[in-house]
């Protein structure tokens, strides 16, 4: 029996929050490096069972240890996961403060434990048992405001420094990050799944990371700028092919 219109496109909202693809692997249980970019980056391909291959899949089981053992006291403690989510906002922000004045280095850095308690908010509120719909949400409008706000603290950095072109391209990168978000977001309102592209916010920040520590800013903001906007052009054209072939939320009516 089809589904009511708004709770096929909840449920389409739902998969879309935060167009990334760790915050459904989160709530489903998946190991760490599914959806955290750090933990992935640190393990070892399938299959290599060379010296380096050894070496770094022990560092990503060291760093899962470690995190299991970081969730077990922080999840003893009680403390609600959306406080952690909030704090993370705020340590973004000093990020952000730090961008602006043209700190670059320590801004990096902060921007690594922001993506620490990005991982530890969803794992905490696995093992306390609070997983809900909203914190879902709360997690994915906050991120949104994180991202804006280092890009803002760019936008400041540059404008000061008087670099009109740099302004210009953080904007877009700003826009493409956003607009990345919203139209994974938006389609599975529509359409079942919309995982193509690339770009999805952990990669932005692994680049924003990259870009910061090495003091190559520029070529990340171009590569987030060009990729994200190919991603969401990937996206319009394959949720139209999608929408075209019919296959669509039960209970989607669209007007010819």
């Amino acid at each position: 029996m089809p589904r009511p219109l708004c709770e096929s496109r909840l449920e389409g909202l739902r998969r879309g929050l935060g167009s990334s693809n760790q915050r459904v692997w989160r709530q489903q249980g998946a190991p760490l490096e599914a959806w955290c970019p750090l933990a992935y980056y640190s393990g070892a391909p399938a299959g290599d069972s060379g010296a380096p291959g050894m070496i770094t899949r022990k560092i990503g089981e060291g760093g899962r240890w470690l995190l299991e053992k970081i969730v077990d006291l922080v999840a003893s403690t009680g403390i609600n996961p959306n406080l952690l989510t909030f704090f993370g906002l705020l340590v973004n922000c000093w990020a952000a403060l730090l961008f602006a004045i043209g700190k670059f280095r320590s801004a990096a850095l902060v921007i690594f434990f922001a993506a620490f308690l990005d991982m530890l908010d969803g794992q905490v509120a696995r093992r306390e048992k609070r997983v809900t719909a909203f914190g879902a949400f709360f997690d994915s409008t906050l991120d949104r405001y994180s991202d804006m706000a280092l890009y803002m603290g760019l936008l400041v950095y540059y404008a000061v420094a008087g670099r009109t072109s740099y302004v210009v391209l953080s904007a877009v990168a700003t826009a493409g990050s956003v607009m990345v978000s919203y139209s994974r977001a938006r389609a599975e309102s529509l359409i079942p799944l919309c995982k193509v592209g690339f770009m999805e916010r952990p990669e932005r920040m692994v680049l924003l990371i990259l870009g910061g520590l090495f003091n190559r800013m520029a070529p990340a903001l171009w590569v987030i700028a060009v990729v994200a906007t190919l991603t969401v052009i990937h996206r319009i054209l394959f949720t139209w092919h999608e929408t075209k072939a019919g296959r669509t939320l039960p209970g989607i009516r669209l007007s010819l």
